[in-house]
């Protein structure tokens, strides 16, 4: 269960375990470049091994019916190249996937091009149940009194009642909550909804995930070397397409956030390996060995200078998508570019309809390739006295979206019930308007990690701890209805191998846990007559 760390441990754990091991215009050309150089060979240089594997994974739903069609090649191959330009062991790796999860096309009515359908919304102080698009409130001022366009195609911004889903209706009934129609079609079927550049997947996309422009069909490919040092300590080099695995721990990715994390693939239930989105890397360590004081001390450098990429979490319409995030960001984009009818939304009990530029997520802030958008982190790791340890710090981008509300002063919104023009910071008209950009801040994070061996009870304990700024979290207390707080988040892991013959006579058993915690240093909450207001977050999290 521990993510190894040491670099050749961890490498020589690979290629033993290979056959399961679950841009820039230059890095296309390197693409291109090192499978050449794999199937190529060099002169005095070891021929290429390669493995590999096929497999079918299959889900079925009580609801739904067949949820997941998922067909998997995987090829992985290596070529020791020897020695090259003052380098010594130097070699090339390559490991490629080929997906195609024919769900989309078996259960098209769920998943696909004929997926949802004519949706109502619930109104428990009017009719009970309003049609999407025949909300019981329309606006409260003439200009605003017609809606939204559900029932001529040939007008502009034509949201009609087709091709819906209410929100979250596959995991609770609305029970007097706020839903709205979140369109789950491919985005090749059906655009609305769909956030430029970030949650925009057509159908080819869905059923082929790794084939798309930043060719994700290469999970691995990167070139390997050390170079001697005069001094006896050598410094090794890893460029390429990689995951680099910085955390001790399974689950919580306290530390590990190196690489973003596919969770579409199948939320949270493939491990990690398999779900990281690699990235184009540079890493560099220098081995210093054994000193007077450390029995082993490492430095390292990671140079993440690919294009940034968010967490996958889905989109509306694919079986999976972790909280239904993607379907919330959907139906919320939807809302408007187009207008939309939510439930219980007036007097907390009334379906309304919203026209386009009122509600909603205007759009997603994704950073443009720049070097000051690259990423940067250093790690210093060794062993003392038996306990292993790292010190960490990193300079990324948040994986995770942050919405900020327009009461930020980024774009203009009108309040549809008073006419009122959202133009300013701290406008107070703006307080409390659900209308919101996309970003993904810049966040600095210190932190480290421990692993040890208790004899007595025969377990491996590992901790792992981190301290981020510049994370951002929803605030209904503040004007854009988001506000930053410094986070110290922590895990503790336990591992214990035994031997119980009854269960098998001839393995060991492994007994496994992990506690997770998570404390927000700048949390606000108040009691006013409604209800709380502040941050939804719980100010400590324990898992």
């Amino acid at each position: 269960m521990r993510r190894h760390n040491n670099y050749e441990e961890s490498e020589m754990r690979r290629e033993k375990n290979g056959i399961r091991r679950r841009q820039r215009p230059w890095g296309c050309k390197l693409a291109v470049a090192l499978p050449a150089l794999l199937v190529a060979g060099s002169v005095g240089a070891a021929p290429a091994s390669w493995h590999g594997f096929v497999e079918n994974e299959t889900h079925q739903r009580d609801d739904v019916g067949l949820a997941k069609f998922r067909n998997t090649a995987q090829f992985e191959g290596s070529k020791r190249v020897g020695q090259a330009g003052g380098f010594s062991n130097v070699s090339l790796h390559g490991t490629f996937r080929f997906t195609y999860d024919g769900v989309y096309d078996l259960n098209d009515e769920d998943y696909g091009d004929q997926a949802g359908g004519a949706i109502q919304l619930e109104s428990v102080a009017g009719s009970g149940l309003s049609n999407h698009g025949e909300g019981d409130v329309s606006g409260a001022i003439p200009i605003f009194s017609f809606g939204f366009n559900h029932d001529d195609p040939t007008q502009a911004n034509y949201n009609p009642n087709e091709g819906l889903v209410v929100l979250g209706s596959h995991l609770h009934e609305p029970d007097g909550g706020v839903t709205f129609g979140v369109p789950v079609r491919p985005c090749d079927v059906d655009k609305r909804g769909c956030i430029d550049g970030y949650l925009d997947y057509d159908t080819d996309d869905l059923r082929f995930p790794e084939f798309n422009e930043r060719a994700d069909f290469i999970r691995e490919l990167y070139l390997r070397a050390t170079l001697p040092l005069e001094s006896g300590a050598n410094v090794n080099f890893k460029l390429g397409k990689q995951q680099i695995v910085w955390g001790r721990t399974d689950l919580f990715r306290v530390l590990d956030v190196l690489n973003p994390v596919d969770f579409s693939r199948n939320n949270i239930y493939d491990e990690l390996e398999e779900i990281r989105i690699p990235m184009w890397m540079l890493e560099a360590e220098y081995q210093v060995g054994a000193t007077e004081t450390f029995d082993d001390l490492n430095f390292s450098l990671v140079w993440n200078f690919d294009k940034f990429r968010p967490n996958n979490l889905g989109q509306g319409g694919t079986p999976n998508a972790i909280l239904d995030a993607g379907s919330f960001f959907r139906g919320m984009k939807n809302c408007w570019d187009n207008g939309c009818t939510v439930s219980n939304f007036a007097f907390g009990a009334l379906a309304t309809d919203f026209p386009k530029g009122t509600i909603g997520i205007r759009g997603a802030s994704m950073p443009d390739w720049e070097l000051r958008n690259t990423q940067v982190g250093a790690k210093v790791e060794g062993v003392f006295r038996d306990v292993g340890f790292s010190l960490n710090a990193l300079y990324y981008r948040s994986q995770l979206p942050s919405l900020r509300g327009a009461g930020d002063g980024a774009f203009v919104v009108f309040n549809p019930f008073t006419g009122a023009e959202v133009t300013g910071i701290g406008d107070d008209k703006a307080r409390g308007i659900p209308a919101f950009d996309i970003h993904f801040p810049r966040l600095v994070m210190f932190g480290g990690s421990l692993d040890f061996y208790v004899d007595s009870i025969k377990s491996v304990f590992r901790v792992e701890a981190a301290y981020t700024k510049g994370e951002e979290f929803p605030n209904t207390l503040e004007h854009a209805l988001y506000s930053e707080s410094d986070v110290f988040r922590w895990v503790l892991g336990w591992d214990r191998s035994t031997w119980i013959r009854a269960i098998n006579p001839n393995k060991a058993i492994l007994f496994s846990a992990q506690v997770f915690g998570q404390h927000l240093l700048d949390h606000e909450l108040e009691q006013r007559p409604l209800g709380p207001v502040g941050m939804p977050d719980w100010e400590d999290n324990y898992i």
